[in-house]
């Protein structure tokens, strides 16, 4: 039986040249369009202003099926959290954060994560797949329906949720161009930010293929570090790295910047002389430094950095000269706090083979 192409996905290119080889009219793909991210149509029936043979047509050959929501939890600070099954005893995770100013939508890109980094539940329980661009979309017409019924809203999109972004680019920059198109969400470009760990090929590609922001993983200012917390560091090591950050940043025609994430880990990562070494790294880049208080999972090694430290790594990163915040834990009373993202995972690489 011939596999039913899922509608929600495929950006407008896309969707244009499937109804192309129907023979249908190109304003078909504004009308679908519409139908699906701006009336939150369920079903092809819905959608009265198809014609009827062209609904039926649809019935047979795609879907605009959701996925089943297995937990929908929200924390004592205001964040929801989903778990999305996706079959096979697969779950993704999908997390809503809102700020006085702005609700942010964190999604995910990958069933589980290949990187291992030391610090992130979940990197600890192994990788299963990529996801289709279908499966990074619905995580935001899942979360939309749902905020719109408390009257609450998506005005930024982080790709932060379960995966390594640029380890899967076609759904990833297919899902950003729906975020950004006006016949589906509609989102400006510093509006949906793509988080990677510094996957080096991707970061020059992506800065001719997407124009949305980029956050890097960056957690650690020197190599001997780094390759023990993010150990892609191994393979593409900061000088690297950060070449490819300046390739992006004059990139294109517009302004951009760069934000830079680093987890704060008790007296691994957090001395004064890693933020003077830090602060040497980042001085001329248009950048800002997001600085997280680690948050701890079940059998992990680190503890967080006291507040004081954090404090005291920020200052001498302002009197650098570099833009820096804390960011405020939120979620953690329902494991939705940066790093605790785990689902399901059924683990289909050999790096836990033989563990047991």
């Amino acid at each position: 039986m011939l596999k039913k192409q899922n509608l929600f996905g495929l950006p407008r290119e896309k969707l244009s040249k499937f109804f192309m080889n129907l023979n249908e009219k190109k304003f078909r793909t504004k009308q679908i369009m519409q139908w699906l991210y701006h009336q939150s149509a369920s079903n092809f029936d819905d959608m009265h202003n198809l014609p009827k043979d062209l609904r039926k047509k649809l019935q047979t050959i795609a879907t605009i099926d959701l996925p089943k929501v297995v937990s929908l939890n929200q924390s004592s600070d205001g964040v929801i959290k989903w778990i999305i099954d996706l079959g096979k005893q697969s779950h993704i995770e999908t997390v809503y954060i809102p700020e006085r100013d702005r609700g942010t939508l964190c999604i995910s890109s990958q069933i589980g994560c290949a990187l291992a980094c030391t610090f992130c539940s979940t990197g600890a329980q192994g990788f299963n797949r990529n996801l289709q661009s279908h499966e990074i979309i619905v995580q935001v017409i899942i979360a939309q329906n749902h905020l719109k019924s408390i009257e609450k809203r998506i005005s930024n999109v982080v790709f932060m949720g379960m995966g390594e972004p640029l380890l899967n680019e076609s759904s990833v920059y297919d899902a950003c161009d729906l975020l950004l198109d006006d016949w589906a969400f509609g989102l400006s470009r510093r509006k949906v930010t793509v988080s990677s760990a510094g996957i080096v090929p991707a970061i020059y590609r992506m800065s001719e293929i997407t124009p949305v922001s980029l956050a890097i993983s960056l957690h650690a200012p020197n190599n001997n570090l780094r390759d023990i917390l993010v150990p892609i560091n191994q393979k593409y090591p900061i000088k690297e790295l950060m070449k490819a950050c300046h390739h992006y940043l004059n990139a294109g025609t517009q302004e951009r910047h760069i934000l830079f994430e680093y987890v704060m880990l008790d007296r691994v990562n957090d001395l004064p002389e890693h933020a003077k070494t830090l602060a040497k790294l980042l001085n001329g880049i248009s950048a800002k430094v997001n600085l997280i208080p680690f948050n701890p999972f079940p059998k992990t090694q680190y503890q967080t950095s006291k507040k004081d430290t954090i404090e005291h790594f920020q200052d001498i990163l302002f009197k650098s000269g570099i833009r820096t915040t804390t960011r405020r834990t939120r979620g953690d009373d329902v494991d939705a706090a940066c790093g605790q993202l785990v689902g399901r995972v059924l683990d289909k690489t050999r790096r836990n083979a033989g563990r047991n």
